[in-house]
């Protein structure tokens, strides 16, 4: 309340609010109220604009505690970014919704909103109704989608023929902090995604691939495993590095013998009390790691801790193993192995055991990090991508990069049509909604030219950030792509010497693309409806 103002009572004893600052608020409304919002949506889209494309700058955010992410993703950008105004906000939940249905193309998706709203300011300074323009969108919106639909190819996913789909991951990992090794790192997307995919049913489980990361080392090298990576170690130094074969007990029940459960404590008065409580302890132990062994199992998984004595006991009777796992890895080592969790040790039996090919300790670097890799499991589809690194925040990045390709890969296990990057789509579709802008005889034209105008600010963008020269270069691939009908042609970022995205292999997902479209052209629609800011604290910040 005191954000806002205080509470007063009139002379009947209504209560009305005193907005505080009243003076210097503003409540705005039509045209003033567009303006308002459209200069937030911009300020916003040009922020992100610089970090568009391979060339793009990155961002180095800093929380509230200080803590520094450094980033090129625009989701992540958003996300960290400390926006007050409304529509700012919404600008975050565009990129929010892009991120968590494509995954990939989260910053073209503001470039692409703030272009339209920039191009919408202009009409409206020239007196044409928000609603017709929002129209206008919305038709164009409709053509463009439907070129996509024209200019994409069919792209096959196939098991054996892997290399498409890693020029794909390529594409969504040039723009990010790991391109030195953006072709390993593709590769590692596009096998962990293929591990897990069920192709006849066009589906990808996420829950099975964990990405995992470890300070130390360098991105090179990060790996693929087939199975599960604990970041624990064998409990005695002197226990086998590797176990073949593994039959795993996964416990969550501790190694040691069970206390007195009463309010009554033990008192030992001699040697021989002292003794005999040894014994007890002692068999007990044994007792334990008995039924461990006649279950069957070489390898134990413990939720809990054990202390020395029971340490040296599996030690002596040859059983590894491993401490302190916590619920999530436990759960998951379960899943992978096809074991059963075991919560006390008379439930012990063969069937409830997880099986494994092997089981091994790595070492890493000269700090001589241990991790243990559960490999060849019986339910072979559980993958980690586990990845080295210099510092945390490289290893964050790295994290946010492989999401972006392990989703773009997923979506075209589910729907296998691409189109061209590098700008390529977005100027044919340009093209195609001016040809019919100048088809339709109503006012709506003027917005359909001026989505055409706003679909080139993504390529614009891509040039400016590559060191060429925006328009230049734009007019020059524009005209190409009329001249030679070819709408693969885009930026060349990369100084490769060809405009044609094909040879490049810069490719992204039809869906992706449409989604972009769609999405920017909902919100922009949304905005320009809205012509009211009533909020005290929603004024033209």
């Amino acid at each position: 309340m005191s954000s806002m103002g205080s509470l007063a009572f009139d002379e009947y004893g209504r209560p009305f609010l005193i907005i505080r600052d009243q003076d210097q608020k503003s409540r705005l409304t039509g045209i003033d109220a567009q303006k308002s919002h459209i200069l937030a949506a911009k300020t916003v889209a040009n922020t992100l604009k610089t970090s568009l494309g391979p060339n793009g700058l990155d961002k180095m955010m800093v929380g509230p505690d200080g803590d520094v992410t450094v980033t090129n993703d625009g989701a992540t950008i958003l996300n960290l970014m400390d926006v007050d105004h409304q529509i700012a906000k919404l600008m975050v939940q565009l990129s929010k919704s892009q991120d968590d249905e494509i995954g990939d193309g989260t910053t073209g998706v503001v470039v692409m909103a703030g272009a339209l709203l920039e191009q919408a300011e202009q009409l409206l300074d020239r007196g044409i109704h928000p609603i017709r323009i929002a129209d206008g969108y919305e038709l164009a919106a409709r053509m463009a989608v439907k070129r996509l639909d024209e200019i994409a190819d069919e792209f096959e996913v196939n098991r054996d023929n892997l290399e498409p789909l890693i020029e794909t991951a390529m594409t969504t990992l040039g723009s990010k902090i790991v391109n030195r090794c953006q072709r390993q790192m593709a590769e590692i997307a596009v096998n962990a995604i293929m591990s897990v995919a069920d192709l006849e049913r066009k589906d990808v489980d996420f829950e099975l691939i964990k990405v995992d990361g470890k300070v130390g080392g360098k991105l090179q090298d990060t790996m693929l495993v087939k199975g599960v990576v604990v970041d624990k170690d064998f409990s005695h130094p002197q226990m086998p590095k590797e176990v073949k074969d593994a039959k795993i007990a996964i416990l969550t029940c501790p190694f040691e013998p069970p206390k007195p459960k009463t309010t009554h404590k033990l008192d030992i008065k001699s040697v021989e009390d002292y003794h005999k409580l040894r014994d007890y302890e002692h068999a007990k132990f044994a007792e334990m790691i008995k039924q461990v062994k006649d279950s069957g199992a070489n390898l134990a998984i413990c939720q809990w801790g054990f202390d020395d004595e029971a340490n040296h006991l599996l030690l002596q009777n040859e059983l590894p193993a491993v401490r302190w796992v916590g619920g999530p890895e436990i759960e998951l080592i379960a899943i992978a192995t096809g074991g059963r969790i075991v919560p006390r040790f008379q439930e012990l039996k063969a069937d409830k055991l997880g099986k494994a090919g092997i089981v091994r300790e790595l070492e890493f670097g000269t700090t001589r990090d241990r991790m243990l890799v559960i490999e060849e499991c019986a339910n072979s589809r559980a993958v980690t991508i586990f990845i080295r690194g210099g510092n945390k925040m490289i290893i964050e990045e790295a994290k946010r990069s492989l999401h972006d390709a392990l989703c773009v890969i997923r979506n075209l296990v589910r729907e296998n049509h691409v189109v061209y990057g590098g700008g390529a789509a977005e100027i044919a579709c340009s093209l195609a909604v001016s040809e019919e802008a100048d088809k339709i005889s109503t006012i709506e034209q003027y917005a359909m030219r001026s989505f055409a105008d706003a679909l080139d600010s993504v390529p614009m963008a891509l040039a400016e950030n590559s060191g060429l020269h925006p328009i230049r270069t734009m007019a020059d691939v524009k005209s190409r792509q009329l001249k030679e009908k070819n709408p693969r042609l885009g930026i060349d970022c990369m100084g490769k010497g060809t405009n044609d995205m094909k040879e490049q292999h810069v490719i992204e997902t039809l869906h992706g693309k449409k989604q972009q479209i769609n999405l920017a052209t909902q919100l922009v629609r949304m905005i320009l409806k809205i012509d009211d800011a009533r909020s005290p604290n929603f004024t033209g910040q």
